[in-house]
């Protein structure tokens, strides 16, 4: 089932957010692409947008904070925890760097924002009104987040340490990848050989190679691929303010919109 509308289980990458100096072209761009709609938040938000596909959330764009003019935009990551204090000491414990929080976000939760000690940046969430992405793994919404770094081991060790992170080693000679599981269950990957550690977020989409020619005519740039996976065709691209992210095909249809 794509729909999810409780909090979700610890661990699991729960949402991704975009923080951008042109609002207005972010919608454009990515409503264009993605088929999303949008709830525009009120001033004392800075107007974060919401995207939607089919009336549920499935990611952010927000402005600029202030202080953080010029730095490089990149989609944001954000692992869900039911007790994020005791997930930052966790972190900090294994070698994290708090950039900013623990902060209530008015009603909506409590966030965090860290850099692992390879030097990837994630957040954490600890849901109370907005629990995450009501939809995923259907066109449109997000359907695998990872954490790509030229420190595969130190990387898992970490997550596993904060998380308890169980992995499944998919590496092959010249390939290092694991999937991390929650519960038994697959919700994200690492994988080694990124020279400039990051964290990714990857949307579904019914069809690759049309969101390749869509991506170039609206202004993105192709960084990867397409490619055909064992999950899926895959593409990388920077988005109009130099972010990167990545889409895979899905055969799975889009979920009837919300009453």
């Amino acid at each position: 089932m794509s729909v999810h509308e409780k909090p979700w289980a610890d661990g699991t990458p729960c949402w991704a957010d975009l923080a951008v100096p042109d609002l207005e072209l972010a919608r454009q761009f990515y409503g264009s692409l993605l088929g999303w709609q949008f709830e525009i938040g009120h001033e004392d938000t800075g107007f974060y947008t919401t995207a939607l596909i089919g009336g549920r959330s499935v990611a952010g764009i927000g402005s600029v904070p202030p202080g953080a003019e010029g730095m490089p935009t990149a989609w944001l990551t954000q692992i869900a925890t039911s007790d994020i204090q005791a997930t930052v000491d966790r972190a900090t414990a294994a070698g994290a760097q708090v950039l900013s929080g623990p902060m209530p976000v008015m009603e909506f939760g409590t966030m965090a924002v860290l850099a692992d000690p390879v030097g990837a940046t994630f957040a954490l969430w600890q849901a109370a009104t907005m629990t995450g992405a009501n939809v995923v793994n259907e066109p449109g919404a997000m359907t695998w987040n990872e954490n790509m770094s030229n420190q595969f081991a130190a990387a898992k060790e970490f997550y596993q340490a904060v998380f308890g992170y169980e992995y499944e080693d998919m590496s092959a000679p010249g390939f290092e990848y694991a999937t991390f599981q929650v519960d038994g269950r697959p919700v994200g990957g690492m994988g080694g050989g990124e020279s400039n550690p990051f964290w990714s977020v990857c949307f579904a989409v019914s069809d690759t190679d049309v969101t390749v020619a869509d991506a170039v005519r609206l202004g993105g740039a192709v960084t990867y691929g397409p490619e055909d996976t064992p999950y899926g065709r895959i593409a990388g691209f920077t988005g109009p303010f130099g972010e990167r992210f990545y889409v895979m095909s899905t055969d799975e249809p889009n979920s009837p919109p919300a009453s």
